[in-house]
């Protein structure tokens, strides 16, 4: 693994600025947050630099405001929930940069906290224009990056700052970077990995990826049908991308090749029409689909079957549901073989990484996201470490 700089490696910061880039993209309803995830997890790490006497200068995005300002994407809007998680109050500084800042800084006191305004408020941000990363370097000291999810953008306040400023990795930071060495930077043999989701269009990079790096590739979701499909299987009225034929047999060849085993359902839960608890379900073999029915989950035996397989691995990679989850009863094989990973990870003899957000709402419906050894709530940045390509803003915290 890569070395990187942590708050191990701060002492006393007693008057020192901190720079701290963090992810308050929160969900928002009626002008208050719903999901305060995000912030609880960059918590220990403004906690942490707030003990060690730091001024801590919050520096996020929130939304896609293309450079302008625009007042409904404000991050002011997400300073209440912040103060909440932190029980702390925060001050708000409407700018990133320039002699506000600077002031602000002024007035601030040892161990307090101020939220700057939305980063992708100024055009050089998306852009990582190295003047505007000089201008809000000038107010710092050191620079933590605890904002993984954001950590696959080359931006002036997740890749621009960490060149110009001591750079180190947040606490939540760290965790993710440890966690995703373990799963496959260099993991414990054998590593299965399970990738669900309704198309192989959005994960082919993924998947070309994966069959190079693991032991067994479990294919659930829409996916599978186009991979059944490929195989010459008639998946009737199911959800399918028939013209990608090709590049399944493509990855299936990689895979067998760099002796990976694929895994498709044998069997499959089938329905007429797309409803909860439909009078046409019923679960049959992937060769018995009849031409007016689609595959909605992933049948009973397969699943059985692929906890066996987990029950042999020592490292699993989770990315997407193995069926239509948000309908019951299409929910019953990613929710079964959650609980069989989540057993095997509690036992201690699995270690188990999940991450993106259909997988993370799959887990917490399965009961089981508490058990995993470890969630990422990184979409995108969690897609792409998958895909096997160099994050920018971890690579900018790497140590020569």
């Amino acid at each position: 693994m890569a070395r990187f700089r942590t708050l191990d490696d701060l002492g006393d910061l007693t008057g020192k600025v901190a720079l701290v880039r963090v992810d308050l993209n929160l969900p928002m309803q009626d002008g208050s947050v719903t999901d305060d995830t995000r912030v609880r997890a960059a918590a220990p790490t403004i906690l942490e630099l707030s003990a060690k006497g730091a001024k801590v200068l919050l520096l996020a995005h929130f939304g896609r405001p293309k450079g302008e300002r625009v007042s409904t994407m404000s991050v002011s809007m997400t300073i209440d929930a912040v103060q909440a998680v932190l029980g702390k109050e925060v001050m708000f500084v409407p700018e990133i940069a320039g002699p506000v800042v600077a002031q602000s800084v002024g007035i601030l006191r040892p161990g307090d906290i101020a939220l700057l305004e939305n980063t992708r408020f100024w055009k050089g941000e998306e852009k990582n224009d190295p003047e505007l990363a000089k201008a809000i370097a000038a107010n710092g000291d050191i620079y933590v990056n605890d904002a993984f999810s954001a950590a696959h953008r080359a931006h002036a306040s997740t890749e621009g700052l960490a060149h110009l400023l001591p750079a180190y990795a947040g606490r939540s930071m760290e965790a993710e970077l440890k966690a995703l060495d373990a799963a496959l930077g260099t993991p414990v043999r054998p590593v299965a990995a399970v990738v669900g989701g309704a198309k192989v269009s959005s994960k082919l990079d993924v998947l070309t990826h994966l069959v190079t790096q693991v032991d067994h590739l479990i294919i659930g979701g829409g996916m599978a049908n186009t991979f059944l499909a490929a195989r010459g299987v008639n998946v009737g009225k199911s959800l399918c991308e028939h013209e990608l034929a090709a590049t399944c047999e493509q990855i299936l060849d990689a895979a067998d090749k760099s002796g990976c085993t694929v895994h498709l359902p044998y069997d499959a839960v089938v329905a007429k029409e797309f409803a909860a608890n439909p009078a046409s379900l019923r679960t049959c073999n992937v060769h018995e689909v009849a031409a007016d029915e689609m595959i909605l989950d992933v049948g009973p035996q397969a699943v059985e079957a692929l906890a066996d397989v987990l029950k042999t691995c020592r490292t699993l990679v989770w990315n997407g549901p193995l069926g239509a989850f948000e309908i019951e009863p299409f929910d019953a094989a990613t929710v079964a073989l959650a609980r069989s990973a989540a057993a095997l990870s509690k036992e201690g003899v699995l270690t188990s990484v999940a991450g993106g957000g259909d997988t993370v709402a799959a887990l917490n419906h399965a009961g089981v996201a508490d058990d995993f050894t470890y969630i990422s709530t990184a979409g995108g940045a969690f897609l792409e470490w998958m895909e096997g390509k160099e994050l920018p803003g971890v690579k900018a915290l790497e140590l020569a």
